[in-house]
């Protein structure tokens, strides 16, 4: 019992930690682009790894202040949602979707290769920039504290604070835009954008403002990552991340404020859930280290959770929130 409950705890760690809080941030965005506007992004990595490397690079390469490092990230996230919109918000989606995991998985590459080494330090990329955030933590970094079970550092609390900070902000934001007439016109441009342009509305700019505003809270999420780590990486940021993004989305339910949030937090809870369990269970000789070894566990969990995800699909496709009417879309 007393293993159980460990589990329990150190998976309600991971859930309420600063992973969680990435996962969150990027769902949110992806709501926004798919769960409001019918915008298939596959490439909302990139958001996130612009808003990590632009405090990086600033802060560590070119000597600003962590808070510049923050507009920069921002501005370039700006930036990349212009020049993904602009040729492609006009057409239909699968063209947005190509180009965007395209464009993903290629500044990846960009930013790992040797010849951005001297900017974004290749593949073991940047550190130590992140001391200036922590230091306005308003209790000793160096001390752990006890929290549901578990032992958090004093950097670790702050940066969850301030992440489920941002995750309120931009949740309340996403409320408040949703039931504006801004949000009311790109909920029918979701459903039929043909029949809002005979409207007179510019389907173009509200798709355009849609995929900049779930860009930007995507880089938020990459801050709030590279802040908790302490690094960044190019392969941090992986285009599997966007998918797993997705599946909290999925699992929460689109179109819901709060589906994005509880979906991060559940797939986290169970990705560390199944992780300590699978490996007590093959500690205590429940299941036989000839059938599964601990070294296959960490792939044998997104295994589960894949499974999971494909019967919540077909019984309850619109997610635990959601309802089913808002998945029964024609994105364009």
């Amino acid at each position: 019992m007393s293993d159980l409950l460990n589990a329990v705890a150190v998976a309600g760690k991971s859930a309420l930690g600063f992973q969680a809080i990435f996962f969150a941030l990027l769902a949110i965005g992806l709501n926004m682009h798919f769960g409001y506007t019918g915008l298939l992004n596959f490439g909302q990595i990139a958001f996130a790894m612009l808003g990590g490397f632009g405090i990086a690079v600033s802060v560590t390469q070119w000597g600003l202040n962590f808070w510049v490092g923050v507009l920069v990230a921002i501005g370039a996230a700006v930036v990349l949602a212009l020049l993904l919109g602009l040729p492609t918000l006009r057409l239909r989606a699968d063209y947005l979707a190509i180009v965007t995991i395209a464009a993903a998985e290629g500044l990846r590459l960009l930013f790992r290769s040797v010849s951005a080494t001297s900017v974004t330090g290749g593949t073991r990329g940047l550190a130590s920039f992140n001391h200036d955030f922590i230091a306005l933590a308003p209790w000793d970094t160096s001390t752990r504290y006890p929290v549901l079970g578990t032992r958090w550092s004093g950097g670790e609390l702050w940066v969850a604070l301030i992440g489920w900070l941002l995750v309120v902000v931009f949740s309340l934001l996403t409320w408040l835009l949703v039931r504006s007439p801004w949000g009311r016109v790109v909920k029918s441009i979701r459903e039929d954008e043909d029949a809002v342009r005979a409207l007179g509305k510019n389907v173009y700019a509200y798709k355009m403002q849609s995929l900049v505003l779930g860009g930007v809270i995507g880089a938020f999420g990459g801050m709030v990552y590279a802040i908790g780590t302490g690094s960044a990486i190019p392969d941090q940021y992986q285009n599997a991340n966007t998918f797993l993004a997705y599946a909290a989305l999925i699992l929460g339910g689109a179109a819901r404020v709060l589906g994005p949030v509880v979906g991060s937090m559940l797939l986290l809870f169970i990705l560390q859930f199944a992780d300590t369990g699978l490996r007590l269970l093959i500690d205590k000789g429940i299941i036989p280290a000839g059938l599964l070894s601990s070294t296959d566990v960490a792939q044998i969990r997104f295994v589960l959770v894949g499974v999971g995800l494909m019967l919540l699909l077909i019984f309850r496709p619109q997610g635990i929130f959601g309802d089913r009417r808002e998945v029964m879309i024609d994105a364009r």
